[in-house]
């Protein structure tokens, strides 16, 4: 964990070690600018309890600058608050924001829980068209104190697991034996598949990966096809994409 940095420098907080590589070999994050929380990990300072994550997120966004690159990533279980300030279109509230990050700083959250859509209270959401195009949804309202949903003058996109209403799921598809977030897998294999997608292409790779292997609970057999199918065409998750500023995201590399 490195406590300075120089100017363009790149911090991720994961909270599970899954994909931390892809950070490492495809991105270029030094090995010393991640911190991993597991619940494996044997040294008390890095189980995921709340005290840790908030430090975790305390170190993620403290003393950044312009040019700065953040990377958060959860992989866990996700509920949802009722929402009391009236300012959430669904009627409960997500549990973080990015309003700290500063002018210049970029923070990706890739976010693989429950109810996770719109995670970090962002303006913006892209949702698939009728028409089979990815556009922006204005989510902006104003809070009962008067402040509206943004950062502080940073771009946060948020990837999340699922819509706000849906749930996600763990997989062995993808690695044949452990279980793992379908999401994060789904990611991991669309980044990997293609360096320099841009994030349009990333979504649509990402949502086909999880409705081509969705119900994959290890049952062989016909068995294990209906339910793959049920689950594909029925309750399958779909992972969102939201931003603190709209951009053109068939243009847009996907670049942490």
């Amino acid at each position: 964990m490195a406590s300075a940095r120089p100017p363009q420098a790149q911090r991720t907080t994961w909270c599970a070690g899954c994909g931390a590589y892809l950070l490492r070999e495809r991105f270029g994050f030094p090995a010393d600018c991640i911190l991993v929380l597991t619940q494996e990990d044997k040294d008390p300072a890095r189980v995921p309890t709340r005290a840790n994550l908030m430090r975790a997120l305390r170190w993620l966004v403290d003393g950044t600058s312009a040019g700065d690159s953040l990377v958060f990533h959860f992989s866990g279980h996700g509920v949802q608050k009722l929402d009391r300030d009236g300012d959430e279109a669904d009627g409960s509230t997500p549990p973080s924001c990015a309003r700290p990050l500063g002018k210049g700083v970029k923070l990706h959250a890739i976010v693989d829980t429950c109810h996770s859509g719109t995670i970090l209270d962002l303006p913006y959401l892209c949702r698939l068209s009728r028409t089979g195009y990815w556009q922006w949804e204005n989510q902006q309202t104003r809070l009962s104190s008067g402040e509206t949903k943004c950062t502080g003058g940073g771009l946060a996109i948020s990837i999340s697991g699922c819509g706000d209403s849906q749930t996600s799921q763990d997989t062995t598809a993808f690695s044949g034996s452990a279980s793992t977030g379908a999401m994060t897998c789904s990611l991991i294999k669309a980044v990997e598949s293609e360096l320099g997608t841009t994030y349009g292409r990333l979504l649509t790779a990402m949502r086909a990966t999880i409705r081509d292997n969705g119900g994959e609970f290890g049952i062989p057999g016909p068995i294990g096809t209906f339910f793959r199918r049920v689950i594909t065409f029925s309750c399958a998750q779909e992972p969102q994409l939201c931003a603190s500023e709209m951009f053109d995201i068939y243009r847009k590399p996907f670049l942490l």
